[in-house]
Order: C-alpha cells, then sequence, then structure tokens
C-alpha cells in the first residue's frame, strides 16, 4: 500500500512541474517573441505532457469554464491529489514505522 501511495504522489509531482513549467515557458517565450511559442521544441513537449491532464480537466468540469482556465483547474485537482497523497503516506508511516518508510 506505501508503495501505491508513493507511486500515486510521483506522478502527482511530476504533472504538477509539467503544468507549472509550461506556464513558466510559454510565458516566457511569449515575452520575448510574441506568435512564436508553437516552433519552440520545449514548449511543444511541455504541450504534450500536459495534453491528458488538460483532456481529464475538461471532463470533470463543468461546461461553463473556459478552456482558458482549464490548467488552473488541472493544476488544483493535483494539487488536492498530492495533499491526499502525501497526508495517506504519512498516516502509514506512522502505522508502520519511520523505518519502514525510508
Amino acid at each position: 500500500m506505501l508503495l501505491l501511495v508513493t507511486a500515486v504522489k510521483l506522478l502527482a509531482e511530476i504533472a504538477l512541474l509539467a503544468l507549472l513549467g509550461r506556464w513558466v515557458l510559454g510565458a516566457w517565450v511569449q515575452r520575448l517573441s510574441p506568435g512564436t511559442g508553437r516552433h519552440n521544441v520545449f514548449v511543444w513537449v511541455f504541450d504534450t505532457l500536459c495534453r491528458p491532464l488538460l483532456r481529464g480537466a475538461a471532463w470533470i468540469s463543468p461546461r461553463w469554464v473556459l478552456r482558458a482556465h482549464l490548467s488552473l483547474v488541472a493544476f488544483c485537482v493535483l494539487l488536492l491529489v498530492w495533499m491526499a497523497a502525501t497526508v495517506a503516506k504519512i498516516a502509514l508511516c506512522l502505522d508502520l514505522g519511520v523505518q519502514a518508510c525510508r
């Protein structure tokens, strides 16, 4: 069970960092050279990584949520998943003992 909780926590961390990287890199490229963001390979990689997350956010959010806000919805959902996995891992570590969690 500890392995499952740790895996969920790790996947949430990777997805959160991908969304954050997409936002930061997109803003930086847009500021440096407006209109050329789609031709940047790194922006394309982050868009490809985040596409399933944005589809999931569109699936769970109501229709009145704007498409531009789906990344914020995905970030908030992943943040909740990460916090739940962290609380579950702490509870498991307290039950199993600290030595089992190292």
